[in-house]
């Protein structure tokens, strides 16, 4: 019989992540990607600032990456939040 780590189940908490990818994508993935922001860094990555409303949201939008063939730099999950709930993002 399996059991259910503590802490999951019913309850969906929305997060926010900060992905760093390999190379500079065009803003227009932006849309494409589902994310709320897309920052092309002088050190030649791209940084996505996402929310994802549950594990399987994250996963999913990390194989969308996988199958563009992009090279994953990291994952961080954001605690940072405004009074409207979205992330605070610098342009």
């Amino acid at each position: 019989m399996s059991q259910t780590p503590s802490g999951a189940g019913s309850q969906q908490e929305v997060g926010f992540y900060e992905i760093r990818l390999q190379g500079h994508l065009a803003p227009r993935w932006a849309t494409r990607l589902e994310v709320l922001s897309l920052t092309n860094e002088g050190d030649g990555t791209t940084t996505i600032r996402a929310r994802a409303v549950d594990q399987a949201a994250l996963h999913g939008l990390l194989n969308k990456i996988r199958d563009l063939g992009l090279t994953l730099i990291s994952v961080a999950a954001l605690d940072r939040t405004g009074p409207d709930e979205t992330p605070i993002v610098a342009q």
